[in-house]
């Protein structure tokens, strides 16, 4: 158990004397701070030098990193050993992006490679087709429209991305939107803005068996049936899955079926054929650039020593208010609007990977795992949530991120005001506010004696709250594929580091097996087995239903 670890123990009684600790003695007392508790890769730099840690901290939560083995589990992940255990898997994203051409990664002892360059040169070929024109619908007109119909990672990761990178659009551009909620009224009112002759639907499941997937995909296929008859199903629908008789029986030929592997979960799966809508809206030369960001970040990841890792340190700070401050809250604030979905995706990624109560042996843990990750677009969540953050009396650890600058930026004064409210959000958490301060500010405006003492403890803010701030130059797809593989490998590390298994999700099971269930007394099936609860508010849908 981790906990029982020297390194967990010695950072228990650390913490006692961290805990009246304050960042701002630490400024004051150490001109070199910011500088030393920063990092610069590429166009990023992290700052974490506005965290309740010093010196000692870091050293600390080294050891500790050193003590799981961390630097073994790392390079096992790397090599296609089954670090995935309760499936016997091994967890090899980032072999869809290794960009060394001579590589040889195996699984089972056969080289992945060769698959994985294969899928991206038939990925190149469908983006060429689609966007010069020469893909035609059935009825010999070119698409104009692509629809990804997936849920989970076959929908955050390219939704997050594509939209991300609107300004990289060029020519052949392809309108490209995304269907994951089986809400049947979300699917209705786009399909009514579509026309079926020029509409091209990807159909994103690994199994091809996800129950909201394919009832959305046979609703599709109905759609575009009804129009234009069964046989435009092979001019107008492509897969990216594992199963190749499902997708056969669906009515798409094996041309147009994209792999997709048990060594890849969902929400590590944007890098492969499930990112097919990133590279139809943008081109697969900047698919391409994403690749090569990301597969930067890994090279970093694996060789860099821990001291100078950027996601190594990133997880250990989050651990450290995790696990010794007991912080089950994490924020994500987004000051470049074209990472709006980025909150979305990494609570996936964080909370699906490590939200887990047993070890990877299968004994039960006594100490929190993932916290609750949560985030918007910062600039709105300064008008909405901020005041918690700045008043309340438990502080919630966050990350600040914003481009220092956007390429062809036709308002710089308004991303020059962005770029000051993000850096000005993350200064008044670490300063905070004192009463003397308020006094003085309400006697210079005038205020009586009487007003500014009731109006004081108001106006009074703590400060000393931690958080981290990673600024890069502008988003490009090369740094984007940065940035996500640095949470990618940020969640991997806190799950070594908790020793759970990153990789699975079962506890997403039992609601699916619920949900089928329910669905058939929906439809008539007698009512049984579930809690008092369940069988009253069964009861009332369907005498609704059938009212």
């Amino acid at each position: 158990m981790r906990n029982q670890l020297k390194s967990w123990q010695r950072l228990e009684e650390h913490q006692r004397e961290m805990v009246g600790a304050d960042m701002r003695d630490m400024f004051a007392a150490d001109g070199g701070r910011a500088q030393a508790f920063s990092l610069e890769w590429g166009d990023i730099v992290c700052d974490f030098s506005r965290n309740i840690v010093d010196a000692t901290t870091m050293k600390l939560l080294l050891e500790l990193a050193r003590e799981c083995r961390l630097q073994q589990r790392i390079e096992e992940m790397f090599s296609g050993v089954p670090v995935n255990v309760t499936e016997g898997r091994a967890a090899l994203h980032t072999a869809l992006r290794c960009r060394d051409k001579l590589a040889v990664i195996t699984v089972d002892g056969v080289d992945v490679m060769p698959q994985v360059r294969a899928t991206l040169e038939q990925m190149r070929g469908l983006v060429n087709a689609l966007r010069s024109g020469t893909w035609r619908g059935h009825s010999g007109a070119p698409i104009n429209t692509v629809v990804n119909i997936g849920i989970g990672g076959s929908d955050l990761g390219p939704r997050l991305v594509t939209r991300a990178l609107e300004h990289c659009m060029g020519a052949g551009a392809v309108r490209t939107e995304f269907v994951s909620t089986i809400d049947p009224v979300a699917l209705q009112r786009l399909l009514a803005r579509l026309d079926p002759a020029t509409t091209l639907f990807i159909i994103s499941s690994k199994s091809f068996t996800t129950r909201e997937t394919m009832l959305n995909a046979a609703a599709a296929r109905a759609w575009l049936c009804s129009a234009m008859g069964e046989a435009a199903v092979a001019r107008h629908f492509v897969a990216v899955s594992a199963n190749c008789e499902a997708v056969a029986e669906f009515g798409i030929s094996a041309d147009n079926r994209f792999a997709m592997w048990d060594w890849v979960g969902g929400r590590y799966s944007l890098w492969s054929a499930i990112g097919l809508p990133i590279a139809i809206a943008h081109g697969m030369e900047v698919f391409d650039q994403l690749l090569d960001g990301a597969y930067a970040m890994d090279c970093h990841f694996r060789t860099a020593s821990l001291e100078q890792n950027m996601p190594v340190l990133l997880a250990l700070i989050g651990v450290w208010y995790n696990n010794f401050f007991y912080r089950d809250s994490y924020a994500l604030l987004i000051y470049d609007n074209a990472l709006r979905l980025l909150p979305d995706w990494l609570q996936q990624l964080d909370m699906e990977s490590n939200g887990k109560s047993c070890t990877c042996s299968g004994h039960g843990i006594g100490y929190p795992t993932a916290p609750v990750v949560w985030g918007h677009i910062g600039i709105e969540g300064q008008h909405a949530f901020y005041q918690r953050l700045h008043q309340s009396p438990v502080f919630v650890p966050c990350d600040f991120i914003c481009a220092a600058s956007v390429g062809d930026n036709h308002y710089p004064q308004q991303q020059r005001f962005l770029l000051a409210n993000c850096l000005a959000q993350a200064e008044a958490l670490l300063k905070g506010r004192d009463g003397a301060t308020v006094r003085s500010e309400l006697r210079a405006a005038g205020m009586d004696e009487t007003k500014i003492a009731a109006l004081l403890p108001h106006r009074i803010f703590s400060g000393n709250r931690p958080s981290n701030t990673i600024i890069y130059n502008k988003l490009t797809p090369h740094t984007l594929g940065a940035l996500l593989a640095l949470y990618e490998h940020r969640t991997f590390v806190q799950g070594v580091i908790w020793d759970v298994n990153s990789f699975d999700q079962w506890g997403v099971e039992l609601g699916k097996q619920l949900a089928g269930t329910i669905d058939m007394e929906l439809s008539g099936e007698q009512i049984s087995g579930h809690d008092p609860s369940t069988t009253a508010l069964l009861r009332r849908c369907i005498d609704w239903q059938q009212g």
